[in-house]
């Protein structure tokens, strides 16, 4: 994304991803790209804006908090103090998630270290992690 490559757009988890945010939360407002963020579902109540992320199942819990708290960091930088909840309708389960000191401090870490990777002329020797396996940009690495 960095370099703006575009993943495999017939990846059939892209195509799974699709599908739950066409066909759940149909009454909710969707869709909105901000920057370098495609924000699922905005709530809204009388003191309280709600950034919520769909997701097919909870197994990588940890990174999709991850995901939602980078996008609540964004919007606080913006001026925009939000809270997240994570939904997942296969499970009927939310996930409330919320920017705390700690999540900040580890996100802008791994800006840093992402920024690092951006910048240099070559990328990092590949190296097979579990996440090979469902990304989207698996043939750029692995063909």
């Amino acid at each position: 994304m960095g370099h703006e490559i575009t993943p495999d757009q017939d990846d059939p988890f892209l195509s799974i991803g699709r599908y739950i945010e066409e066909n759940f939360y149909k009454r909710e407002r969707k869709f909105y790209d901000l920057d370098n963020m495609k924000i699922d579902l905005v709530k809204k109540d009388k003191e309280n804006i709600l950034i919520c992320e769909v997701k097919k199942s909870s197994k990588y819990e940890k990174n999709i908090i991850m995901q939602l708290s980078f996008y609540l960091l964004k919007l606080k930088e913006s001026g925009i103090n939000a809270k997240g909840e994570i939904l997942i309708p296969k499970e009927r389960k939310k996930i409330p998630v919320f920017l705390t000191d700690e999540i900040e401090n580890e996100l802008k870490i791994a800006i840093k270290e992402i920024e690092n990777i951006i910048e240099k002329d070559y990328p990092p020797n590949k190296e097979r992690i579990r996440f090979c396996t469902h990304c989207a940009y698996r043939e750029f690495c692995w063909s």
